[in-house]
């Protein structure tokens, strides 16, 4: 970071996965974190901001709750902000997946799918845009999109629409808030090694009748893309330290694509 000060962040989802590679990224790039997820990966994200502390000296706060409920994101913002200063950026990383043919997709999977990718979303970008007006000194908001996001895939139909909401939201978000030195980008990954990608196999596998593993073994020994492997956490850790540094300053509205080459905008 270009910057002496110590700047805060906020990492929702931090507990495994992207997010989790976010929060290490971030940690190393010399930012105090705010690490929110749900109650039942405590065990993990206490964790991970232990190391966090031991490793690089980071200033650690961890929050729980839902992304979804908007009472739990006015709390982490306000919580972590009490705890750890004046915020700087937002990373609205908390998702959920699946693979479901449209048809066979349930009214109660279309509901959790918006709640969680949009609203979720929605609020983390709402709470940090206030803050940071009341600040009065800028910051960054980030988000994220999919590949998806971008252009439809098979059994991914809701999945892929609050994607692209994503990256509505994200570019509307960048006309409101640029006034305020604020830039609200998103980044778009493909397949990445997580847990994400393996719910995605296990829910493909037992539609298509093949072995739990099968689908996500395939992907990663053959991926088609430029560089011909699957993305790691990492990959897009880096994505986000570059969306949330000063050399970012003239960047906003923008979904980052994060993908090995597979789609090109």
């Amino acid at each position: 970071m270009a910057s002496s000060t110590k700047r805060v962040a906020i990492v929702t989802g931090a507990a495994q996965g992207i997010g989790r590679g976010i929060a290490q990224r971030l940690a190393k790039d010399g930012l105090h974190l705010g690490l929110f997820d749900l109650p039942n990966c405590k065990e993990s994200l206490e964790e991970l901001a232990s190391s966090l502390r031991e490793e690089f000296g980071t200033k650690v706060v961890t929050v729980y709750g839902d992304v979804s409920v908007e009472d739990d994101v006015r709390r982490s913002v306000d919580t972590v902000v009490h705890e750890l200063g004046e915020l700087y950026a937002m990373i609205a990383n908390a998702g959920i997946c699946c693979w479901c043919e449209l048809h066979e997709t349930s009214t109660d999977l279309v509901d959790k799918l918006l709640d969680v990718n949009i609203k979720g979303v929605f609020f983390c970008y709402k709470y940090a845009a206030m803050q940071l007006i009341k600040q009065g000194k800028g910051g960054r908001i980030v988000g994220a999109t999919s590949i998806v996001g971008k252009r439809g895939s098979r059994g991914q139909s809701v999945y892929s629409a609050t994607k692209f909401a994503v990256r509505g939201l994200t570019q509307s978000a960048a006309m409101d808030y640029g006034k305020y030195g604020i830039t609200v980008n998103a980044y778009a990954p493909g397949a990445v090694d997580t847990p994400l990608l393996w719910k995605v196999d296990e829910d493909r596998c037992a539609h298509e009748g093949l072995p739990q593993g099968t689908w996500r073994n395939s992907v990663m020994k053959q991926y088609d893309n430029s560089l011909g492997r699957a993305g790691q956490p990492e990959d897009i850790a880096k994505a986000v330290s570059f969306l949330v540094s000063d050399d970012a300053a003239f960047i906003t509205g923008q979904s980052l694509t994060v993908d090995g080459g597979k789609h090109f905008d």
